[in-house]
């Protein structure tokens, strides 16, 4: 439970964290709020030789509204977001999501960043990015660039940022509070075994649906909105579309639980997510 010797490094602005990603190549590590970098070098399944430790760049870290939308920092830890009161008013799944991350210690060194750049399969932010169809701007030694929450997510543990690159801010639309989270965890970890985000348009009759937990990597369940587009979101049209919350996905199985059972959740956990939601609609 050492980490091998690596060098370190905490730049003070985002050009000399680029610098020294540029510098180091493939030997070097970006530390966010630790909670996934380091447990792996513990384990020696990540050996790198530097470390660049972004937790003194104050730029990446703020939660603001900007050109009707939000803007949050990679850096923001989760219980920035749980306790935001403009998240509250204008974006409440955010808050709804961080609050059921790990315990407090984890949300108030975690971030929001660092936890979508490791892209763990069971981890609660993708679902809620893909459901709000959330955009990140990436930056590199090429310049930034955006890239659309569907096309983040690559694989498990792998996101669009590549090396040399680092995640600077997420943009996200402002909604209404017809929002809802469910998930179902790993008693130990609090991590998702099927987690579901839920967004409601009353004015457009649609919703989208985020899933985490249950396949390689977050998806977006499609059946389900399609079946519920332009119908009355009743109870009994809400549990007949959230069958479809697993179709098209290839589940995992391991020793939290089999494929069979993470399917059965994400059909369960859909339902609860939109029914938590519709109950919201004023």
């Amino acid at each position: 439970m050492i980490p091998a010797m690596f060098d370190y490094v905490r730049p003070a602005t985002l050009e000399e964290a680029l610098g020294h990603l540029a510098k180091y190549g493939e030997d070097a590590k970006v530390l966010a709020g630790g909670h996934s970098l380091i447990p792996a070098m513990k384990l020696r399944l990540s050996q790198p030789k530097v470390v660049v430790d972004i937790g003194r760049i104050g730029d990446l870290r703020f939660i603001e509204e900007r050109d009707g939308k939000i803007a949050i920092g990679a850096m923001t830890t989760h219980y920035d977001i749980e306790s935001s009161d403009l998240l509250k008013r204008s974006c409440p799944l955010l808050p709804e999501v961080a609050d059921k991350i790990g315990d407090i210690q984890v949300r108030n060194k975690g971030t929001i960043g660092g936890s979508c750049v490791h892209a763990d399969p069971a981890g609660d932010w993708p679902a809620a990015m893909l459901a709000l169809d959330a955009e990140f701007e990436i930056t590199g030694p090429r310049g930034s660039r955006p890239v659309a929450a569907k096309d983040f997510f690559v694989d498990m543990l792998t996101s669009a940022v590549e090396p040399g690159e680092i995640l600077k801010l997420i943009r996200l639309p402002l909604t209404a509070k017809t929002v809802g989270y469910a998930k179902f965890t790993q008693k130990a970890s609090g991590f998702a075994i099927a987690g579901v985000a839920a967004v409601v348009d009353k004015a457009r009759k649609s919703v989208t649906i985020g899933v985490t937990g249950v396949a390689a990597k977050a998806y977006r369940a499609a059946g389900v909105e399609s079946a519920l587009s332009g119908s009355e979101l009743s109870t009994a049209n809400i549990g007949t579309a959230s069958q479809k919350a697993a179709d098209g996905v290839d589940p995992l199985s391991d020793i939290h639980a089999s494929a069979e059972f993470r399917a059965h959740l994400a059909c369960v956990q859909t339902r609860r997510a939109l029914e938590l939601a519709v109950s919201r609609l004023p």
